[in-house]
């Protein structure tokens, strides 16, 4: 790319962080009466369905605004800065009082009433009904605590890290809203468990640099279950494989999640950057070629929700998977989401940045017209994303993954594209 090139794309997504999505959710999201965040709003944006927090997007917030506090590009001022870790010292301060179960119950209640009383999901029995949003909140602490130098953050991080791992190696853990049995495994938990890792490593790094050997382990761990056990011989990430790690013929078994590997490849570059290990990116720019290829909707234009591990719609019967409630959302296949295009704009550039390959350039480009034409609410009072399309691009409200709408994904990809075309830019 030419350096005007860069600077021009530097500049339409400095307009789209602070312009369109930030401009929509400050001060929408904040809830000045308990601290935290408020954002159950329908698909539109327009209306505030529930004031009740989930502690998934709770952490994420925290993430979002202590990275904006840290940006590596000039987008923000001091002051601006100053203010977004104070947004996140209000989230970090809501999650350290309430997500927990119990003072020395180191497991997150999945859903809260706006004041932070537990709240059980309806249908559900327990609190705990996600180690994911365990997860999210550790990403959320780790980073505050690596921008604020805050001792307590990390400490919380940590341990709640350590319950997260203990509970994975026994087994003893929910993934609500995708369960899964005991006789499968699914991608999703190597591989957020690799960017957890690499958030904590982070804040291990200014405040516990002792703690770091420990974390890259577990970090070289997680990386090489993904690569060895998920990836199959045409560098297709298969989403489910089977306790005993090996690939099975049912639908479960034979689709891809295009989203959740073009995502999970940038979390191997950053592990193959701590680790010291070319072969690792190497490996993960090859799948993600192979996850465009498959997951790009060759009709309409897009990528797809899910795919079968040759690409078009998911084939294979439900066989043993019936009762799988994974197997349902495979219904959805062709749906068009914006956090797997947002993540897919950052990992083409990625990719792109490190290996001059020309493919990662057009697939940015491709998924850049595709993104900018179909997601963005055109309402000036809204603006903000929509999250999820039809096939053919038309809009429909329909619940993804929790009834909320967050912007998580939108922020943290336009926050390391900018970083990442200000290092292209320096040269």
């Amino acid at each position: 790319m030419e350096r005007s090139e860069i600077r021009k794309l530097f500049g339409f997504y400095e307009n789209e962080l602070s312009n369109q999505i930030l401009s929509f959710w400050l001060p929408r999201c904040l809830d000045t009466q308990y601290g935290g965040y408020v954002n159950c709003f329908d698909n539109s944006g327009r209306n505030l369905v529930s004031r009740d927090k989930y502690t998934w997007s709770q952490g994420r917030f925290v993430w979002m605004f202590a990275k904006l506090a840290q940006l590596d590009a000039p987008v923000f001022t001091a002051a601006q800065r100053a203010h977004f870790l104070e947004l996140a010292k209000s989230g970090r301060d809501f999650l350290m009082a309430h997500c927990l179960l119990g003072e020395d119950d180191w497991r997150c209640t999945f859903l809260m009433e706006a004041d932070g009383t537990p709240k059980k999901v309806d249908g559900c029995d327990t609190l705990d009904m996600s180690v994911y949003a365990d997860c999210f909140v550790v990403i959320g602490l780790a980073k505050y605590a690596e921008v604020a130098g805050d001792e307590a953050a990390y400490s919380f991080a940590d341990r709640l890290y350590r319950s997260i791992c203990e509970r994975i190696e026994r087994g003893d853990f929910n993934t609500l809203p995708y369960p899964l049995s005991p006789a499968y495994r699914a991608h999703g938990i190597p591989m957020i468990l690799s960017n957890v890792t690499h958030e904590l490593h982070a804040a291990a790094k200014v405040l516990h640099p002792e703690a770091c050997a420990e974390l890259l382990r577990r970090l070289d761990g997680f990386t090489q279950d993904i690569l060895t056990h998920f990836v199959d011989e045409n560098n297709v990430i298969h989403e489910v494989i089977t306790r005993e790690n090996t690939f099975f013929p049912d639908i479960l078994g034979q689709h891809a999640n295009p989203g959740h590997t073009i995502e999970d490849m940038w979390f191997m570059v950053d592990a193959a950057d701590l680790l010291h290990r070319q072969e690792v990116e190497t490996k993960a720019c090859d799948i993600v070629l192979k996850a465009f290829e498959i997951g790009w909707d060759q009709q309409m234009g897009g990528l797809l929700h899910f795919s079968g591990i040759y690409g078009g719609k998911p084939e294979g019967n439900l066989g043993q998977t019936a009762d799988e409630p994974m197997c349902r959302q495979l219904s959805g296949w062709d749906d068009k989401l914006w956090w797997i295009h947002a993540e897919a704009l950052y990992t083409s550039l990625l990719c792109y940045s490190r290996t001059g390959d020309e493919r990662f350039l057009q697939w940015h480009e491709r998924v850049f017209g595709y993104t900018f034409e179909t997601f963005p609410n055109r309402d000036p009072e809204i603006r903000e994303w929509m999250q999820i399309r039809m096939r053919d691009g038309r809009p429909q409200e329909k619940v993804v993954a929790l009834p909320v709408k967050d912007p998580f994904h939108i922020t943290r990809d336009l926050c390391l594209i900018l970083e990442l075309l200000y290092r292209m830019m320096k040269g």
